[in-house]
């Protein structure tokens, strides 16, 4: 499986704006797909954003469009979740996730990094 690494979560005010970062290691010859989760208390785990490794083609929640935006780069096998305008209700975990060639949808995860939103 493709591990993955997050960081980048933080503190911040509503308004602000933060990047979180995903590196993988591992397999990553295998990569099909990368996104975003999150999850906040109380909570089940969402869909935040997505990235085609290979064509780049990307898709978002619509709790998120037009604020957040993913990116990645495959020389580092990384992808990048920069979070605009952020509110409240963006308090989560985030969750970095990878998909395989021939599987659909992801099935690896990394440990989850904090995001906190203080109105």
């Amino acid at each position: 499986q493709v591990q993955l690494v997050e960081s980048g979560g933080s503190l911040v005010q509503a308004g602000d704006s933060l990047r979180l970062s995903c590196a993988a290691s591992r397999r990553t010859f295998s990569l099909a797909r990368m996104g975003w989760f999150r999850q906040a208390p109380g909570k089940e785990r969402e869909f935040v954003a997505g990235i085609s490794w290979r064509s780049s083609i990307t898709n978002y929640s619509d709790s998120v469009k037009g604020r957040f935006a993913i990116s990645r780069d495959n020389a580092q096998n990384t992808v990048y979740l920069q979070m605009n305008s952020l509110k409240p209700e963006d308090t989560a975990v985030y969750y970095c996730a990878a998909g395989t060639l021939g599987i659909d949808g992801f099935n690896s995860w990394g440990q989850g990094t904090q995001v906190t939103v203080s109105s």
